[in-house]
């Protein structure tokens, strides 16, 4: 598919090609619950703890005797019924994180790109460089209509774009290789650049090959 490229001035700069085995698929929104779920167990820290009966501190001595108090029979206080006992099977440091091949995770990418096509929500830049001001920066994505955005560079970013950009609410920033699933669907506009586009074809050059053999 054919996708037009502008400037951050909001001028033509001719046409670039999409390939169909990248932006082209039927989005499942079964593999992309997958992959945003895989990404945020992974993300969480996992970190919660609760003291069993043998980290409580209190004493271990026998609350009362055995026999002759008409109540129940009790050991020490670390038990969880009493206050200040242990937690029966509460939370241990872990980690959350699940398992998805990595050829899951390279399709569940071609579809999250899909759907951003098929939605009309891709736009192709030349390049994303900037003079390092907000204020002017700003400007420039209102007159693109970009309040909610994902830019997408190349290997590297323009360090003085990605320090301007990064003050703007609802915009971020990421170079090809932090390119993922969750941050594409959650802003509304996907912005390439031509070196993020030339990218993503060279990582997903067998797909294509592929694609063009059938």
């Amino acid at each position: 598919m054919k996708a037009s490229v502008t400037t951050l001035e909001a001028k033509k700069a001719g046409e670039i090609e999409l390939a169909d085995a990248i932006y082209g698929l039927e989005p499942r929104s079964d593999i992309l619950h997958r992959m945003v779920r895989y990404q945020q167990l992974k993300r969480m820290a996992g970190t919660h703890h609760a003291q069993d009966r043998s980290e409580v501190s209190v004493t271990g001595k026998k609350m009362y005797k055995q026999k002759g108090t008409g109540g129940a029979r009790h050991g020490d206080k670390s038990v969880p019924q009493w206050r200040g006992g242990g937690k029966a099977f509460g939370p241990k440091p872990r980690s959350h994180a699940i398992d998805l091949t990595k050829k899951f995770r390279a399709l569940a990418l071609r579809h999250a790109l899909s759907a951003k096509a098929k939605a009309g929500e891709i736009v192709v830049i030349d390049t994303a460089s900037s003079d390092g001001k907000t204020g002017a920066l700003k400007k420039q994505f209102a007159s693109l209509g970009w309040k909610s955005a994902l830019i997408i560079d190349g290997v590297s970013l323009d360090d003085a774009f990605a320090r301007a950009a990064r003050n703007i609410p609802h915009i971020d920033v990421l170079p090809i290789a932090g390119i993922n699933v969750y941050d594409i669907l959650r802003r509304e506009k996907l912005v390439l650049t031509k070196a993020a586009v030339e990218a993503l074809d060279v990582r997903f050059a067998d797909v294509k090959a592929k694609a063009e053999a059938k």
